[in-house]
């Protein structure tokens, strides 16, 4: 039997680890390895809780013959099978103190839980977490992880930051005071993505703070083809105009970029039916962006052993940059004309 228990003992920290999860038969088994491994300490009685979105294709099966390794796993149904209600859905049900949410997409350093707590008591921070790391195995993913960590990619986010300590607008996953969560509500169920985001938004409004640590450590598996990166990044752009309509303000001015610059495109080439200025201004920006993106893929695959990345470098920039932006647009017609989301941003995508 693993040493991690639920004993809430006196002078000991009691912390629920929460974690959304819905079809994730290839991917659960090393998660669940890896939360086995979790090197606690003393000081800390940790319980784990699923929220299964009624997953069918196994991977229930498999919760069912590891629950019995661990002294507090509890499997809880998630009918509405979207991650924040399968968040609230944990959270309702925790008896933590602190609140960890950890994702089956992640492999995670054996201290994780540890560092977390650390963090949170010595930062006196409304939220805490690690830097945006990512790991691939295939050439299209590594090739993701590169243009994950850039600048050009994604905006030079803080978080993105792997050696970065100190405050910032959001954090990977999380770790909270219970108390805290129940005084902003918990997550929002409304939005399919960007929930991390949001709530994150509203503990900076409300005067908190959230602090990153590079002691926090998790790498993130990506997508592993632009298609699926596709349509992930398109959900991103069509629900953060979601929360900004909340809001009524950009968590980040970054936000913005990527649909400003997809609806300039949009019209230079609508005007370049009718005016030859508008088509030499549309293939100068086109022009501009690819020399950009040349010279990001150069910086982005210096480091020893990307250099074979480079090829399709400015294809994923490009599938990052113009799916966002199309989803963004897409989010700003269906708010304006008052048009229920599509299931293609609605339905949970891998």
């Amino acid at each position: 039997m693993h040493s991690i228990r639920w004993g809430a003992e006196k002078g000991m920290e009691t912390v629920s680890v929460i974690v959304p999860c819905r079809n994730e038969v290839r991917h659960i088994v090393p998660f669940l390895e890896s939360l086995l491994a979790q090197q606690t300490g003393a000081g800390i009685d940790c319980e784990f809780l699923i929220a299964d979105g009624m997953s069918d294709d196994g991977t229930r099966e498999v919760l069912a013959q590891w629950q019995p390794r661990f002294r507090s796993l509890e499997i809880l149904d998630n009918r509405a099978q979207t991650v924040s209600g399968g968040l609230n859905a944990a959270i309702r049900r925790a008896r933590g103190e602190i609140i960890i949410r950890m994702d089956v997409h992640s492999e995670y350093a054996p201290d994780y839980i540890q560092q977390c707590v650390a963090a949170l008591k010595r930062t006196g921070a409304d939220n805490v977490g690690g830097p945006a790391l990512a790991r691939g195995a295939s050439y299209t993913q590594k090739a993701i992880c590169v243009a994950y960590r850039s600048r050009f990619g994604c905006g030079g986010a803080r978080f993105h930051d792997p050696n970065y300590e100190g405050y910032v607008d959001t954090v990977t996953y999380g770790c909270w005071k219970r108390s805290t969560l129940e005084r902003l509500g918990g997550f929002d169920e409304e939005l399919v993505r960007n929930q991390d985001d949001e709530l994150n938004l509203r503990i900076v409004r409300s005067g908190g703070k959230i602090w990153q640590t590079p002691l926090i450590r998790s790498w993130y598996s990506p997508r592993s083809s632009l298609n699926a990166l596709a349509r992930q990044y398109g959900q991103y752009g069509y629900w953060k105009v979601r929360v900004m309509q909340k809001h009524r303000i950009p968590a980040s001015w970054r936000h913005l970029a990527p649909g400003a610059f997809a609806a300039m495109l949009l019209i230079l080439a609508v005007g370049s039916l009718f005016s030859s200025l508008s088509a030499w201004i549309l293939i100068a920006m086109l022009s501009v962006y690819l020399l950009a993106s040349a010279a990001a893929a150069l910086v982005a695959c210096r480091e020893p052993g990307n250099f074979v990345l480079l090829p399709i470098m400015p294809l994923v920039f490009a599938t990052y940059h113009f799916s966002y932006g199309a989803g963004f647009l897409r989010g700003l017609c269906d708010l304006t004309m008052r048009r229920k989301p599509a299931r293609a941003f609605t339905a949970l995508v891998r």
